[in-house]
């Protein structure tokens, strides 16, 4: 059993692509005070993660638009348009992920993503062709920080939990890897994450 991490485990949503709802409903609703009460209360980040957890949008919009039925195209733009929630990448991150593909550091992910939109996102995103696999909650349904997703990441990732250095924007997310024995960094940005992992060797 390894006694220091060898392999290297992303996040992708604000570690990897900066995401937010805001990015597409800004651009349908001018107002601001209107787009804070919709984000608010319609199309919400804990609505949405439903989606995450691998509830399909042929329930999960039905349901909201008979909900907000005076939303209804909002509503039918989320799920047509969730690509512009995604817009560009964090800063630094995916010249991260180059290097340690470079130095042959094996890498992987494991994220909150939808299963529908995930198999929209992937085929567009080059950035994950060194990634060994990648653990999807959507296709799991099961969502961090549930013990079991990580567990499920150690069995398709065939190592065990003290070979994998995780780096994720979500503290609940961190404590849980840390939980199972994982080594983790809490992500805030590009240098520090650097800076940790020319520290464990993974970089130079």
């Amino acid at each position: 059993m390894p006694e220091v991490p060898h392999a290297v485990v992303f996040d992708i949503g604000r570690v990897l692509f900066d995401w937010n709802l805001r990015y597409l409903f800004e651009k349908l609703i001018a107002d601001p005070a209107e787009l804070d009460w919709f984000l608010a209360n319609v199309i919400t980040e804990s609505w949405h993660f439903q989606s995450d957890g691998g509830r399909p949008l042929t329930e999960m919009l039905p349901e909201r638009i008979a909900e907000f039925p005076q939303h209804t195209a909002l509503i039918e733009a989320y799920a047509e348009r969730f690509m512009e929630t995604l817009p560009h990448a964090i800063p630094g991150t995916h010249e991260l992920v180059r290097r340690l593909a470079e130095r042959n550091v094996p890498l992987f992910a494991l994220t909150n993503f939808g299963a529908e939109f995930w198999a929209r996102f992937r085929p567009a995103q080059p950035v994950f062709d060194p990634f060994l696999d990648v653990v999807v909650s959507g296709e799991e349904r099961c969502v961090k920080p549930d013990a079991r997703i990580y567990e499920i990441a150690e069995t398709r990732f065939g190592l065990p939990p003290e070979a994998l250095f995780f780096t994720d924007d979500n503290p609940a997310n961190v404590a849980a890897a840390q939980a199972r024995g994982w080594q983790a960094h809490l992500f805030t940005d590009a240098t520090s994450l650097e800076a940790e992992l020319v520290e464990r060797g993974f970089l130079a």
